[in-house]
């Protein structure tokens, strides 16, 4: 389920607050050093570093 386009505008990693894409069912930081994975459950994006993938 897409997150509604406003809302990928507004978010951010709360590691290193660079902006996050959506790819399937995880939002990604984009910036170079962080990289982590966050994922969506019911819509509903789950922005907790504890709760994140790292990169592989």
């Amino acid at each position: 389920m897409p997150l509604e386009a406003g809302l990928l505008e507004i978010l951010a990693c709360p590691a290193c607050h660079a902006p996050l894409k959506e790819q399937e069912s995880e939002l990604i930081c984009t910036g170079g050093d962080c990289g982590l994975a966050y994922p969506v459950r019911d819509g509903i994006p789950v922005l907790l570093v504890d709760e994140a993938r790292r990169p592989a």
